[in-house]
């Protein structure tokens, strides 16, 4: 068992903070299969992880907002022969605006990808972790799951469920050596922000993080066996202010970070 490699999937991993943590993984020696919808993405970054640490990687094109690619991808991992150490859950998007207006069907992915597939990957790859003692899983949640968003609300009710879910796997996956993390990181320069629409809110203002300082506390963080990871002394002290003060008081903060200027 000690010997085995450390199979670390990463999902969302063309770009970003995804980008950033399978780097990071790579650093410290664990095989990758790097999985996005963006082919050539994933190939150049593979090539790119390959020529600097050394480690396999491994590369799948799917698209996760399909109800059937969790299980795709588990069946493809095992006809590969690839038992996964660490199952890292990247993958995902927000979008900004009036829940009455933003698209039905965008929202509606924003869960499928968000929710469905995560808590699909995790049932299909935490059986086998526990089974062999080891690894764990990492999703990435946000500072948003601390509170509700206006503005953004199908994407803050998303990830307070990832930081929900996440914890209780945590307690349940420990006692059989198993660590599951939930990453909290918040206003952090990447495409999710462009994609969300996200660069001209006030939110940006006081500053991002960089997808490569995220990444590398996030590693740390789960290797230590944490339960919760929030990158940044500011993101710390966000969410400790919105469990502590009246949730009328939270969300018309974070409506104010979200809207429009």
């Amino acid at each position: 068992m000690a010997g085995e490699p450390r199979w670390t999937i990463v999902t969302g991993a063309s770009s970003g903070i995804g980008a950033d943590l399978a780097r990071v993984f790579a650093a410290r020696g664990y095989p990758l299969v790097l999985t996005a919808r963006r082919h050539e993405r994933l190939e150049a970054l593979a090539d790119e992880i390959r020529r600097a640490h050394g480690v396999s990687v491994e590369v799948v094109a799917l698209d996760l907002a399909d109800r059937e690619a969790a299980q795709d991808l588990h069946d493809m991992l095992r006809e590969r022969g690839i038992a996964v150490h660490t199952l890292v859950n990247n993958a995902g998007f927000g979008l900004r605006g009036y829940f009455a207006s933003l698209p039905h069907e965008q929202q509606l992915a924003m869960i499928d990808l968000n929710v469905t597939a995560l808590t699909s990957l995790c049932r299909l790859m935490l059986p086998g972790m526990i089974e062999r003692r080891r690894g764990g899983i990492l999703n990435v949640a946000s500072v948003a799951s601390f509170q509700a968003g206006p503005y953004m609300a199908v994407y803050y009710a998303t990830k307070a469920f990832v930081l929900s879910l996440s914890e209780a796997l945590h307690d349940e996956a420990k006692p059989h050596g198993v660590t599951v993390t939930a990453l909290c990181p918040g206003p952090t320069e990447s495409e999710f922000s462009d994609t969300a629409g996200l660069k001209d809110s006030r939110l940006f203002d006081a500053g991002v993080m960089t997808s490569v300082e995220v990444a590398r506390i996030a590693v740390e963080g789960y290797e230590a066996g944490r339960a919760i990871v929030i990158p940044g002394a500011k993101n710390r002290a966000g969410a400790i202010g919105a469990k502590f003060m009246p949730r009328f008081v939270s969300r018309r903060i974070a409506g104010l970070l979200q809207g429009m200027k």
